[in-house]
């Protein structure tokens, strides 16, 4: 493993409060130095001078498909498009075929990842069994083969009971749930945001409402039981509501958002586009700006990209047929710098928000991700702030081309992936 040392790049560590013009030394697969240091004739050097160097992004909510959807993405193709957008780990969600119930299904993952994956890989295992929401999984089994949280993501857990007993057994084990919120009495049939847009085209609403009242029921249950209680992809100005008034109550709850509920309102879907169709649905630029102000008063703690890839036929039907879901790994940066270059949000909170924030969400187990500290795994990314590009479906390495930012034309770019001391991407000639 050779080292690595980057040069005059702007630092922006959110772990330790640093923004700065510094170098770093990378060395055996960990930070070795943060400072100004002389060129070592046996490390490659790499001129950052211009751009932003941070933390590798680390993403609580990733589709990678395998087992059971090879045809939509594989952990191959998933993490090669993850470190294309500068993600040095990624979540894996449980809803492959069959679900991630037991501790052989999860040791076949974490194998196909440490032989085929190019980053790190952490499996997140089911809440019931099959995802049937009927009986428990072994979560005991499951956290020793080495699931870092529990979720039925894509199906919601009806039985307010059969949550409660999750969370009671999760506490010992000190790894969150993960909820998927959607009352499915409310949502059943939608395609879209519910509202006048859903009415024009003709098409079944999903209410916020049925996030909300999810939320709720859930939030009452950590607040029962002092469980570490998640909220996946959070969409909602009534959700955000709810998520800041039970922190203020002292209640163990965490959520995150994704790039496209942030940046993408309900619009995007007129003239039946099936590229965003996505669950929960984009809303109301109102839920936009409410998205945006949690994740700056602490409310959200991490972007998540809840990258979901499809192949072209599941999107080229009609709307009603088409799947749900954005491939979004390789955007996610791009799409998120809009923010800051339109004075939204501050960079420093944007990374924090891919880096310590989801770090903290995971424990005390993975406090050497996410940061740049000494010692810490040399997961590491370099990107243009101020590179314009063209987002092109067809060349993402996912197998997912389904994205409604095709055409689009973003600021923000990652040049450099370096994953445990190791160049896992390089765009151009860095």
């Amino acid at each position: 493993m050779k080292d690595i040392l980057i040069k005059g790049g702007r630092v922006i560590d959110p772990s330790r409060n640093i923004d700065a013009i510094a170098d770093l030394f990378l060395s055996d697969g960990k930070v070795q130095a943060l400072t100004h240091l002389n060129q070592t004739s046996d490390a490659e050097i790499i001129d950052a001078r211009g751009l932003i160097v941070c933390p590798g992004f680390i993403d609580l909510h990733t589709h990678l498909r395998q087992p059971g959807y090879e045809y939509k993405e594989t952990i191959a193709s998933g993490t090669q498009s993850a470190a294309r957008g500068g993600f040095t780990t990624v979540c894996c969600m449980p809803n492959t075929d069959p679900p991630m119930d037991n501790a052989a299904l999860v040791g076949y993952v974490k194998h196909l990842a440490a032989q085929e994956g190019l980053i790190r890989v952490l499996p997140i295992g089911t809440i019931t069994c099959g995802r049937q929401g009927e009986d428990l999984a072994d979560m005991a089994e499951l956290s020793h083969a080495g699931v870092i949280a529990f979720s039925d993501d894509g199906s919601y857990v009806a039985s307010a009971h059969l949550v409660r007993r999750a969370m009671e057994y999760v506490r010992s084990l000190e790894v969150p749930i993960i909820e998927h919120c959607e009352e499915p009495t409310l949502s059943k049939g939608g395609q879209m945001n519910e509202g006048a847009i859903a009415t024009r085209l003709g098409l079944l609403g999903i209410p916020s409402a049925a996030e909300e009242i999810a939320a709720a029921r859930d939030i009452i249950l950590a607040e029962l039981t002092g469980a570490h209680l998640h909220l996946a992809h959070v969409s909602t100005a009534g959700t955000i509501e709810l998520i800041r008034q039970a922190k203020r109550r002292g209640v163990t709850v965490t959520a995150e958002v994704t790039p496209h509920h942030l940046t993408m309102t309900e619009e995007m879907v007129l003239g039946y586009n099936t590229q965003a169709k996505v669950n929960p649905p984009l809303r109301t630029p109102r839920d936009t700006e409410a998205l945006v102000a949690g994740l700056q008063d602490g409310t959200l703690d991490a972007i998540a990209t809840d990258h979901a890839p499809h192949t072209e036929n599941d999107k080229l039907c009609e709307f009603t047929a088409a799947a749900f879901g954005i491939s979004g790994l390789e955007t996610a940066l791009g799409s998120l710098m809009g923010l800051v270059h339109n004075h939204k949000l501050d960079i420093g909170l944007l990374i924090s928000s891919l880096t310590t924030g989801p770090s903290r969400i995971l424990g005390k187990n993975f406090a050497n991700l996410g940061t740049l500290a000494t010692g810490a795994n040399a997961d590491v990314v370099i990107f243009d702030s101020e590179a314009e590009w063209t987002v092109d479906a067809a060349a993402f390495v996912s197998k997912g081309k389904n994205t409604p930012l095709h055409g689009a034309k973003l600021k923000g770019k990652v040049l450099l992936t370096i994953y445990n001391g190791e160049i896992v991407y390089r765009y151009g000639g860095i």
